[in-house]
């Protein structure tokens, strides 16, 4: 498959996401790391997104609750090359209503290469990174070749 590079830039574009179960968690993180997150633009699943708002300084760009749309329309954002990193605190023992949504969204992330973060450690591991305050050079999937009609 041809690939092609795009420049994410210094500041990136974070989506924060949790399920209800991984909410605290999240905000734990965000918390411990929100110096770090105050460089960038942070948007966020519309309850995920208030929370966070509360509890810290932080602006966040809310979209709708993950059930009502809101993994759909960050999915959508990722496609549009609108989002750079997605940092999903998702539970992987409690059944979600928007199970599709959920499997969808994280799909995408794979196929435009998007990091993606579904745990605390790999979250570290993410955000300590030096590529995370940098631009990087991502190499991501030419999909010219769907686009052309069949």
């Amino acid at each position: 498959m041809l690939q092609k590079k795009y420049q994410m830039p210094k500041q990136k574009r974070i989506a924060l996401v949790a399920h209800d179960n991984k909410k605290e968690d999240l905000l734990e993180w965000v918390l411990f790391n929100e110096g770090s997150l105050s460089e960038h633009i942070l948007y966020a699943t519309g309850t995920t997104g208030s929370l966070i708002e509360r509890e810290t300084n932080l602006k966040v760009h809310k979209l709708q609750s993950g059930p009502l749309g809101g993994d759909l329309q960050i999915g959508s954002m990722i496609t549009e090359r609108q989002l750079d990193i997605l940092f999903f605190f998702w539970d992987p023992l409690e059944a979600q209503p928007h199970d599709p949504d959920v499997k969808a969204l994280l799909r995408v992330a794979m196929v435009w290469n998007i990091p993606v973060a579904c745990n605390r450690s790999t979250a570290d591991f993410l955000i300590s990174s030096p590529l995370f305050k940098n631009e990087y050079e991502q190499i991501i999937p030419d999909y010219t070749i769907y686009k052309k009609p069949r």
